[in-house]
């Protein structure tokens, strides 16, 4: 089987390498907008899902989508648009609670599966000038909630987290392996 991951994430491409998965990285070009109805714990799912239906796929290939969000007190926080903005929400989340979704979805001819993690992350008290070091060393406008919690916001200032480290990266590996396992879609070399 020939395994596709769709994203241009490079943390789910390393992700996956270390899982020891060979595979092609296509382009999906999708609307991620969604219906306003949908609860925070469904809107990464609903993504994702939207991006495997967008790919006609042969029969001996899996599909891997996936996408992630970050919800607080039931607000989305997105990708910032420019660093003002992924100075606020890093404001907003400091010394707060959270909850980051990622959803992923494994498509072939035959079947679709879509899961969904949740991680409750909690920071610790961020002052203005490390929100300031941080958005201008780490450039994360192109992560949910405008953090990477592999990067130095994460080392430095998460108290507390309760579920899947990898989930929050963006990619739930460990629910990922399980379901491809089920497709004997086994890491190179297993």
């Amino acid at each position: 089987m020939k395994l596709l991951l769709a994203s241009n994430s490079p943390r789910r491409k390393e992700l996956l390498i270390q899982l020891g998965y060979q595979f092609e990285v296509v382009k999906i070009d999708v609307d991620e907008s969604y219906p306003s109805n949908l609860r925070s714990d469904q809107i990464a799912e609903y993504i994702s899902e939207k991006k495997a239906e967008a790919l006609e796929l042969k029969s001996d290939e899996i599909l891997i989508t996936s996408d992630t969000i970050v919800a607080l007190d039931q607000k989305i926080l997105l990708k910032p648009k420019d660093e003002k903005e992924a100075f606020e929400m890093i404001r907003n989340l400091s010394g707060k609670k959270h909850q980051v979704y990622t959803a992923f979805t494994i498509k072939t001819n035959d079947n679709q599966v879509s899961k969904t993690s949740k991680t409750d992350v909690e920071f610790s008290e961020i002052s203005d000038p490390e929100i300031d070091f941080y958005v201008k060393n780490y450039k994360p406008l192109d992560k949910a909630g405008s953090y990477g919690i592999q990067e130095w916001l994460g080392m430095a200032k998460v108290k507390n987290i309760s579920g899947s480290f990898y989930s929050v990266m963006g990619f739930p590996v460990d629910l990922v392996y399980e379901e491809l396992k089920k497709l004997g879609c086994f890491p190179n070399n297993y």
